[in-house]
């Protein structure tokens, strides 16, 4: 399997470049640029990354929660993936919500916040029909195969 370069711009040189924790993670760890706090019972706080990418054509980031943060502390995303197209040069930023009803959350200069998944994606054209194929599901909605 090949290794995808992409081109980086190091906003803040301090900071890490973000990077697997383990060989073979999907995600890259994004940390955060400054110091944020993020207010109970549904808070939010945008948190700049410090990093801009230029993603080659045919790819997508998607910027997801860490978990050991969702399931210790209650915070997310707020737009979990958040979508980053080809064409984007800004800086990565994340928008943090604290789902936890009482406390606050601190973030700290350096913490690591979120990760970034990148994957290739198709382009597509939709084509109008007047019917759609069979298919197993058909038109199932949500919970239709039980609990």
């Amino acid at each position: 399997m090949g290794v995808l370069e992409v081109q980086i711009d190091r906003l803040d040189p301090d900071l890490p470049l973000p990077c697997c924790a383990k060989t073979g993670d999907a995600g890259v760890d994004l940390y955060a640029r400054h110091a944020a706090t993020v207010a109970a019972g549904g808070g939010r706080a945008p948190i700049p990354t410090g990093v801009a990418i230029a993603l080659p054509e045919g790819f997508a980031g998607f910027i997801l929660p860490r978990s050991g943060l969702a399931y210790r502390h209650g915070i997310t995303l707020v737009n979990s993936p958040g979508l980053i197209d080809s064409g984007y040069r800004g800086e990565l930023e994340v928008i943090l919500l604290n789902t936890d009803p009482h406390l606050d959350f601190e973030i700290r200069r350096g913490d690591r916040v979120a990760q970034l998944v990148v994957q290739r994606v198709e382009s597509v054209t939709f084509v109008a029909v007047s019917e759609l194929g069979e298919s197993e599901r058909g038109n199932g909605r949500f919970g239709h195969t039980g609990r």
